[in-house]
């Protein structure tokens, strides 16, 4: 269990630099995020994984797990439609005029493969903690 727990952790640390450098980058262009997206980068994207690797320490490994994949998986969702399928200054092919975006480019690409990888680490440890089925009551005699 501590080998999935130094995972989930890893990954998260990973995905959590990474999305603080996307931050960043999104400071360097110039494009903001309404209300709502910060939001929801706050709770699913920043604080959602971190709670998942903390309970990956604790007997509520389980929850961490579909916690992390499903947090995983909303943050996937979110920085794809906005980086690559919404027409925004949020999308790469449409930022603003200014220096700074091969930097976003790249993180906003970066995110992508770490999301994946948190997703499916997370899902299949939840289904490799699954709890030991309940033993059959003894016959009485």
């Amino acid at each position: 269990m501590k080998r999935l727990a130094a995972v989930a952790t890893a990954i998260v640390i990973v995905r959590q630099v990474v999305a603080q450098l996307h931050g960043m980058a999104h400071e360097e262009v110039g494009v903001g995020l309404a209300t709502w997206q910060w939001v929801y980068v706050y709770l699913v994207i920043v604080a959602a994984p971190i709670v998942a690797a903390v309970l990956y320490w604790t007997p509520l490994a389980r929850a961490g797990a579909i916690l992390l994949g499903v947090s995983m998986l909303a943050g996937m969702l979110f920085g794809v439609y906005f980086h690559f399928i919404a027409v925004s200054p949020d999308n790469v092919r449409h930022l603003p005029e200014g220096h700074g975006h091969a930097f976003f480019i790249a993180t906003a690409i970066l995110l992508v493969p770490i999301e994946l990888a948190g997703t499916a680490f997370g899902f299949w440890s939840w289904r490799r903690l699954r709890p030991a089925p309940l033993a059959e009551p003894e016959a009485a005699a």
